[in-house]
């Protein structure tokens, strides 16, 4: 992907006692509204690499570390999304932007959904990735089983569990070596402060829903996956997506959960195309595109 040589803007933010901090890179030749990257639960803001770069041809990028992410303060386990969705709404303030997309993904899908819903004047669109309200119950014992091991070791034994239980055995993941040594290492350099916010962010979706599909949210929205994603399966991905009035599906072929390590050429692709109201046609990396405003809700 081509680089941008503009340098990051780092900025510190504060709500409700937290602090908490974004990263903002400009656009050589921007197209469309700011692009905010929310990742999952020991993303960084540093972390969205070939995603960021490929997102830069087209628009600003924001990388927010919100509470409980990276460098920002640690979020209690009894909290939900609305603290990290209202710091999102308070970094825009701070950098006075009116209206970014949004790509939230895995744990952050969230906090994406969550934002929608209360401030769906400050998103145009929105694209949902690996979207979990609840943690399934077959995943259930593996992110137990990891949250243990992040409390109370060994601590070797904790970056092999996590990985297993974000990645599927499946053979036919693209780059699935290159991403599973990624991983290792990044949990591996996990420290104490990491540790305690993967220990309550993970605990966070096992004690509660954290989406509420109660109210819909009244944004542009595309839900996307893996097919062998098995920490939130297809099924129940496109099944969220009949909660949102305008939503589209699409399914990643040859990916899992980590589709912005396994194919970030294609997610900017895909991200480029819908942040750009273009039709979602002839997407060579695609088991499945469904337009959901054509097909009846599931009852």
């Amino acid at each position: 992907m081509p680089r941008n040589a503009a340098i990051p803007q780092e900025y510190k933010h504060r709500l409700a006692g937290y602090t908490y901090w974004s990263r903002r890179t400009y656009s050589d030749s921007p197209q469309f509204a700011p692009v905010v990257l929310i990742g999952g639960a020991l993303h960084r803001k540093e972390d969205w690499g070939r995603v960021e770069q490929g997102l830069l041809a087209h628009a600003d990028v924001i990388c927010p570390d919100l509470p409980g992410w990276g460098r920002a303060d640690l979020l209690p386990p009894y909290l939900g999304p609305d603290v990290p969705a209202e710091a999102m709404v308070r970094i825009l303030d701070d950098l006075d932007i009116d209206r970014v997309n949004v790509f939230a993904g895995s744990y952050g899908s969230s906090v994406g959904y969550r934002l929608a819903q209360t401030h769906p004047e400050r998103i145009a669109r929105m694209v949902l990735a690996g979207t979990m309200g609840v943690i399934p119950a077959e995943s259930r014992p593996m992110m137990r089983a990891a949250v243990a091991l992040a409390e109370r070791g060994p601590r070797e034994h904790f970056g092999p569990a996590a990985v297993d239980a974000l990645m599927s055995p499946h053979p036919d993941i693209a780059a699935k070596a290159v991403v599973r040594r990624i991983l290792a290492m990044r949990f591996g350099a996990a420290d104490d402060a990491d540790l305690a916010k993967f220990i309550a962010n993970t605990n966070r979706l096992l004690s509660r829903d954290l989406i509420d599909p109660s109210i819909p949210p009244a944004v542009p929205t595309l839900f996307t996956t893996g097919e062998h994603d098995t920490l939130t399966p297809p099924d129940l991905c496109r099944e969220l997506a009949f909660t949102c009035p305008e939503s589209w599906y699409v399914e990643f072929a040859r990916a899992d959960h980590l589709i912005h390590l396994e194919r970030p050429t294609q997610l900017v692709d895909l991200m480029n195309r819908f942040f750009s109201c273009e039709p979602l046609e002839d997407l060579s990396y695609a088991t499945t595109v469904e337009d959901l405003r054509r097909i009846p809700a599931i009852v």
